[in-house]
């Protein structure tokens, strides 16, 4: 439960802090009126991510046995790269990010978009984007069967991050953004793992990939898979009681250098806006 949660809180928090710096600023700045504009976007973009999201859901479950783990294989790769790409890009923009949309704002205002369709076009593409990439991720959470845990965690993140969301646009709520991303980015990266690791067992299963099956260890007898404990860390960092060799090395070849480069990143970040 807890990483679909946090796929989903930290996903719509970015998409709740887009929405509601836009929200703040058009109440600050008495436009209150073009706020039509911006829930019309964030509408069409949550039916657009629910028509894609009930698609793909439809769509796996016609495949033969082994198309789905081929499936699976393919989407958890897909989820690891765009995991990867989004806990970078945060990082590089939550700093600038209020001044560039208050930018944008202004400019397609003095535009003259009467009818606000470049802030229709603004709340689309934040909540879309999001929203996509939650579909990827939940997608392949879900393909890893983890009961209705895994609908029950989506769903109290998308309630806490709409919470937040509000809470931005009333000016109760303000976050530390740097450290937010930096935290979830480091926990997303290590789950990020887990799914590679898992989508290489998946295209074994598909008959895709045979190479380096060695098992490295077995623990099945001390943390096996369907107990409680190896059933939480499987749903949250793809644990596996006897992984084989070539789960390990794209475990370890991607966690090792992804994580030092992102929390290395970070560090020289701060030495930079100490010297400038």
């Amino acid at each position: 439960m807890l990483f679909p949660f946090l796929i989903m809180f930290r996903e719509g928090v970015e998409a709740a802090l887009v929405v509601g710096i836009i929200a703040s600023y058009l109440k600050q700045t008495g436009r209150t009126h073009l706020m039509k504009s911006v829930w019309l976007g964030i509408v069409l973009a949550t039916l657009v991510c629910l028509a894609v999201a009930i698609f793909l859901q439809i769509s796996s479950q016609d495949f033969p046995q082994q198309e789905q783990e081929l499936f699976a294989g393919v989407i958890s790769f897909v989820a690891v790269g765009v995991l990867t790409w989004m806990v970078f890009w945060m990082r590089r923009a939550a700093r600038s990010i209020k001044g560039e949309l208050q930018s944008q704002i202004e400019a397609a205002i003095q535009s003259g978009d009467k009818w606000g369709i470049a802030l229709v076009g603004m709340a689309f593409f934040a909540v879309l984007r999001e929203g996509l990439e939650t579909v990827v991720f939940l997608l392949a959470t879900f393909q890893q069967n983890l009961g209705i845990q895994a609908p029950v965690g989506a769903l109290f993140g998308y309630a806490a991050a709409v919470a937040v969301g509000v809470g931005i646009y009333q000016g109760g709520i303000r976050i530390n953004l740097r450290r937010f991303f930096k935290w979830t980015g480091a926990f997303i990266i290590l789950v990020a793992a887990g799914l590679l690791a898992s989508g290489i067992r998946a295209f074994h299963e598909a008959g895709v990939w045979n190479a380096l099956q060695t098992v490295v260890f077995d623990a099945s007898r001390v943390l096996p898979n369907n107990g409680f404990i190896g059933s939480l860390l499987a749903g949250f960092f793809g644990y596996n009681d006897a992984p084989t060799v070539s789960e390990a090395i794209v475990y370890f070849g991607y966690l090792i250098p992804t994580m030092l480069l992102f929390l290395g990143g970070n560090a020289g970040q701060k030495t930079t806006a100490r010297h400038s």
